[in-house]
């Protein structure tokens, strides 16, 4: 058989092939940092992020327990599988630049019995082997795009990767914070009902010499059942923590979790910040999002490509013979083109080249989007430490302030220049401004925990290792 006419046709086509490579590519990224701010309006440097910044609070419990919940949180591990399942579909997507190769083998058994004066049995058998392959010419880059798409799908899949692992260390970290924090709420109750009963056997003191009425014991002891009452509360929030923690481990809630630091840890040093346009490089869910409009980008081009004529090869090879010895002494070569092209499909096409260009769009609006969210972030988790760290101070001051009160007024009052009222008042004020510094100093810490995770950071690059494994 003649193999011209498909050499001259697989000839012309490869040439289209390379002249139109670069037709339908992608149109380039708008840069978007020149509309980003210079600096950020407090702690400005010019450093890389922390990495594994909750190595800054000092200890080794927290490090551990971080550790285990990037190696066995099942959300963190549901995201591994779709960033699995992302890599196969893009494998999925190139097998097409491909061509395929298709075995086939059967064997017939064939018996046929005459009767014409005498019965006559004939028996055949026929044994057949052959290979057929398709292959489509990829003329204006079609399935290049579907293949660079999906890569690229496949990426921002692994940047989610990392800013759920992100997110995940500030969560473990931030119920790790709350668990002390409760632990030391509960031990400033303790102490303060202990400081509670000092001042209850005074006035029960002075009413057993008829120094007071019983209404300064009732109301002294009123003041202990309160406070005896908020224990159950906190031990509730420190159970719910405990439960929220043993998940994020992968671990069933009342597990076992070593926690033994007595008091809430020290603020580090601020982070370095860098500048706003160091977080396109920095933020995982932001690579996440450009990714994703490259994608878009040749998903457009795919779209456009689809609109033109494809062509086909075919080839088919077959060796066929009832005597298995000699199957390869009967054979059958053949090659085909097959050109097609759209010549009326109610404008399918047309709108899927529309769907993918607004599919872009809305990309573009989110890239940008996630961009300011991400400085907006920052931004806020620097002011809020800055304008909570002197909200601190004052509280202190006021501290200060209500204890000398608290001082005054029980000196008046054991020396009969007023009654218990005012002590009581002061007892109160103290007692709730030294609950409330614990909780204002756990939300300084929590605020630090946020800026850490809106600044993102690099440590996450070799986390699908950990997970995998």
């Amino acid at each position: 058989m003649s193999l011209k006419g498909p050499f001259i046709i697989l000839v012309i086509t490869s040439i289209l092939g390379l002249v139109s490579c670069g037709l339908f590519n992608p149109e380039p990224i708008p840069c978007v940092r020149e509309s980003l701010p210079d600096k950020f309006s407090e702690f400005t440097t010019d450093a890389a992020p922390e990495q594994k910044w909750w190595e800054t609070f000092n200890d080794s419990e927290l490090n551990a327990i971080v550790e285990e919940a990037l190696s066995n949180n099942l959300n963190l591990k549901q995201i591994w599988a779709r960033l699995m399942q992302a890599r196969a579909m893009a494998i999925q997507a190139g097998a097409d630049r491909y061509p395929d190769l298709t075995g086939t083998a059967g064997a017939t058994h064939f018996k046929q019995r005459t009767k014409n004066g005498s019965a006559l049995t004939s028996t055949f058998e026929n044994y057949s082997l052959g290979v057929s392959s398709n292959y489509e010419l990829d003329l204006w880059g079609r399935v290049r795009a579907e293949q660079e798409a999906a890569i690229l799908s496949t990426e921002a899949s692994e940047q989610d990767l990392n800013a759920a692992a992100i997110t995940l260390a500030a969560e473990v970290t931030n119920r790790w914070l709350q668990i002390i924090a409760q632990r030391t709420q509960k031990h400033l109750l303790n102490e303060q009902i202990e400081t509670n009963q000092t001042f209850l056997e005074l006035i029960e003191l002075r009413f057993r010499h008829a120094m007071v009425s019983a209404l300064d014991v009732y109301q002294q002891q009123q003041v202990i059942d309160q406070v005896r009452a908020q224990i159950p509360l906190v031990e509730a929030q420190e159970s719910k923590l405990m439960n929220e923690l043993s998940v994020l481990l992968g671990k069933a809630p009342r597990s076992p979790l070593v926690i033994s630091r007595p008091d809430l840890p020290k603020l580090a040093p601020m982070p370095s910040t860098g500048i706003p346009a160091d977080l396109l490089e920095n933020r995982p869910d932001i690579k996440a999002a450009q990714l994703r409009l490259q994608s878009a980008g040749w998903n457009v081009s795919a779209a456009r490509a689809d609109r033109l004529p494809s062509l086909t090869l075919s080839a088919r090879a077959i060796f066929e013979n009832e005597h298995l010895d000699l199957l390869l002494d009967n054979w059958l070569l053949s090659l085909a083109a097959n050109l097609t092209a759209p010549v009326f499909d109610g404008n399918r096409r047309a709108a899927e080249v529309d769907r993918t260009m607004a599919l872009k769009d809305e990309n573009f609006a989110a890239y940008r989007q996630t961009i300011l969210t991400a400085i907006r972030e920052v931004e806020d988790a620097l002011v809020t430490e800055a304008k909570q760290q002197e909200h601190i101070l004052k509280l202190k001051q006021v501290i200060q302030t209500a204890r000398k009160a608290l001082a005054q007024a029980t000196l008046r009052y054991r020396n009969g220049l007023n009654d218990y009222l005012p002590v009581l008042t002061q007892l109160l004020s103290v007692q709730d401004l030294e609950r409330d510094l614990i909780a204002q100093r756990a939300t300084l810490l929590t605020n630090r925990i946020s800026l850490y995770r809106s600044l993102g950071g690099t440590w996450t690059e070799g986390l699908i290792f950990t997970v995998s494994g």
